[in-house]
């Protein structure tokens, strides 16, 4: 399938699924500072970003409403993306640009100290050449939650090889025992943060 051979989405499974085992082991509240940039691992060499990357979504693009009564929740995303579907999950992709939302269980809310602690080791370790630029406590239209920003190496195509450096935020939803992950991803200097806001801010609870 088309969003199986893109980079981005094994990158953000990866991410989501391990951040959301985490955090079914419990989180605590505390403050909101924002760490310094955490160092590279894995051994991989961070990708120099490109001059013009690609990946920016158009001022024009058209955006629909997605509901899932499966998972509970709903979010506009654009309009002519791939999507897939499994269970309470699903991804929207194009070349290298990405929108996924991932449904577990969770016995409380996350915090931003709480994934520093306890979910960012973890993902250091699993994401190719990971550098996190901030953690903190938002508060969305959909209620608190934890931003996540990061960039990170995308994994070589599959003919080319090629690489290329990756901008991501991943939201952290919570109510009722249900945490939702709501991760974007796209070449690093690519200009969507309208458009990101627009996602993030339309993610609401049914």
């Amino acid at each position: 399938m088309k969003l199986m051979k893109n980079s981005g989405i094994f990158m953000a499974l990866a991410v989501s699924v391990l951040l959301l085992m985490g955090l079914l082991n419990g989180c605590t509240r505390s403050s909101t500072n924002a760490p310094s940039q955490t160092p590279v691992v894995q051994g991989e060499t961070p990708i120099a970003p490109e001059k013009n990357p690609p990946g920016d979504i158009p001022d024009t693009q058209v955006f629909v409403e997605y509901r899932s009564a499966e998972g509970g929740y709903q979010l506009e995303v654009p309009e002519g993306w791939a999507r897939s579907e499994q269970g309470t999950n699903v991804s929207f992709v194009d070349k290298l640009d990405g929108v996924k939302v991932m449904i577990s269980q969770a016995v409380s809310a996350p915090t931003a100290d709480s994934v520093r602690t306890n979910e960012l080791a973890v993902l250091l370790e699993s994401v190719r050449a990971m550098q996190v630029d901030k953690v903190q406590d938002v508060r969305l239209p959909a209620g608190p939650a934890v931003l996540v920003e990061y960039s990170s190496n995308s994994d070589p195509d599959p003919v080319t090889s090629k690489q290329v450096r990756l901008e991501n935020q991943m939201y952290l939803f919570f109510q009722n025992g249900r945490l939702a992950a709501l991760t974007l991803w796209a070449p690093l200097g690519a200009d969507n943060v309208d458009q990101w806001q627009r996602i993030a801010q339309s993610f609401g609870w049914l």
